[in-house]
């Protein structure tokens, strides 16, 4: 009976890497239209992590300066706040958005963001990135899923983790361009995009587009598509009815093989952030600053911060939907969404909670996903020499 028991847990293990490696993912959680703020919180503090001119306020203060709300396309919108002047002071700040995910997700997990628009001009540094909340920063690794400064055109994707986590290179692995291998060092890792239009003002012109993570213990994956390229699986509006199959993506803009970094000893479960900052560790470095932003001073704080806030009329995020899902078995029912894995394994949150609305109407999929189950059990039962 134990060696049995030792045999289905094998199985356990041996089914959730078979999904993975064959890109498989069922839906978790989506950040949509009237609940995409519900399961986030507001930072409330000064940028204590990258040293930008900025308060990133409380939900109260956001919603009264309507620095975060819906749209009328059902869109949601995170801005800086572009209304105040602010004086030259001793703290030269101005007020902006930093939130963080209540949940967490691992190895395993797929997420994916569809935004019509990311900050962009001089002085602003958005981001959409996750972190190990568990210990101190790096320890539990950062993700950064996109990111630009100033007058850039091209996102960058980046690890950054303790050492032993490296980035190995093999021709025609990814389509974006390797900046750096070390994930160590202050900048991680670095993937830059190669795409056209992956951010700033032309990507805002081109409508936008969708970004999407994978992390799986063979490695971290991240890709992007402009607007008129989106899968079509992608743009469905029933989050709920479709699995996502990765490996019909094509080749991703980046890669990160997991032979030289561990994934789950490096990454456990993220949280996601998404947040602005101006100026700061990065954006306001005088050379940095001026090798794409001409300004009387060449200052990032006294040419931007201070004075009216009509310099940051584009400094706003437009998110259609951010989307969460799975590669390991995800038990729907009436009132919850439970990852049937372990931290190590997958997406985790010990009560995942959703709406009855969007759990309705999911036993189609679920049944979809269990018979690529049974099918993937009786390989595994023959693997393991149970049948």
């Amino acid at each position: 009976m134990a060696s049995r028991v030792m045999h289905f847990c094998g199985l356990l293990t041996f089914f959730g890497l078979i999904r993975g490696t064959l890109g498989v993912y069922s839906p978790l959680r989506e950040y949509a239209g009237a609940t995409f703020f519900d399961e986030w919180t507001y930072y409330g503090n000064v940028d204590n992590t990258t040293w930008g001119n900025v308060t990133f306020v409380d939900k109260d203060t956001a919603v009264q300066k309507h620095l975060t709300y819906l749209n009328d396309a059902g869109n949601a919108v995170i801005k800086v706040d572009d209304q105040t002047t602010i004086m030259p002071d001793v703290l030269v700040h101005r007020d902006s958005i930093r939130l963080t995910s209540l949940h967490s997700y691992g190895v395993g997990s797929l997420i994916l963001i569809d935004a019509v628009h990311i900050p962009y001009g001089c002085s602003v540094w958005p981001s959409f990135w996750t972190y190990g909340i568990e210990e101190e920063w790096p320890n539990a690794g950062e993700i950064d899923i996109i990111e630009g400064i100033n007058g850039m055109q091209n996102n960058q994707v980046a690890l950054h983790a303790l050492g032993g986590c490296v980035k190995t290179e093999t021709p025609g692995m990814q389509l974006g361009n390797t900046l750096e291998t070390d994930c160590s060092k202050p900048q991680g890792c670095i993937v830059a995009e190669s795409k056209p239009n992956s951010y700033g003002e032309g990507f805002a012109k081109a409508g936008g587009g969708v970004f999407a993570l994978q992390m799986e213990e063979s490695g971290i994956s991240s890709w992007f598509w402009g607007r008129n390229d989106i899968p079509t699986e992608l743009q469905n509006h029933d989050f709920d009815s479709q699995q996502l199959d990765t490996s019909t993506w094509g080749i991703p803009t980046a890669s990160y093989p997991g032979s030289s970094c561990n994934v789950s000893h490096f990454f456990p479960p993220q949280n996601l952030v998404l947040l602005t900052t101006l100026c700061g560790v990065w954006a306001g470095v005088p050379s940095i600053y001026s090798s794409s932003c001409q300004t009387p001073t060449n200052s990032c704080v006294a040419d931007n911060i201070i004075g009216p806030g009509d310099k940051f009329a584009t400094a706003f995020w437009e998110i259609k939907y951010i989307r969460t899902y799975s590669s390991l078995p995800v038990t729907r029912t009436s009132s919850s969404i439970m990852a049937s894995s372990t931290a190590t394994l997958g997406a985790t949150s010990s009560n995942i909670t959703k709406s009855n609305a969007q759990a309705n109407g999911s036993e189609s999929n679920v049944m979809d996903s269990w018979t690529q189950t049974i099918l993937l059990l009786k390989i595994a039962f023959v693997f393991f020499g149970l049948l």
